[in-house]
């Protein structure tokens, strides 16, 4: 399944916001891909610096990732196609 990262912004002095918007999208696409729509949050990266925090889905689109933010009523700056690796043996 394809992945998607959400780019969203975070002041540095709210990083409990991060943990809270995390959760309630889980919940989303959770209760979205029962429905019928397979997505799953993987995890995010908070990064205080640049007040700027990613979290990463398998989706089918990205529009459904977008559904799953609308439902958890998280706003993002951008979904973006992504691509990870496994760092294996590094």
């Amino acid at each position: 399944m394809p992945e998607y990262l959400l780019e969203l912004y975070v002041a540095r002095a709210d990083a409990p916001a991060v943990d809270q918007g995390a959760a309630r999208v889980r919940r989303a696409a959770e209760e979205y891909s029962r429905e019928g729509t397979p997505i799953r949050y993987l995890r995010s990266i908070f990064v205080p610096e640049d007040e700027t925090c990613f979290l990463l889905f398998d989706a089918v689109d990205a529009a459904s990732v977008q559904e799953a933010l609308v439902r958890a009523g998280l706003p993002y700056e951008r979904i973006t196609d992504a691509v990870t690796a496994s760092g294996a043996g590094r």
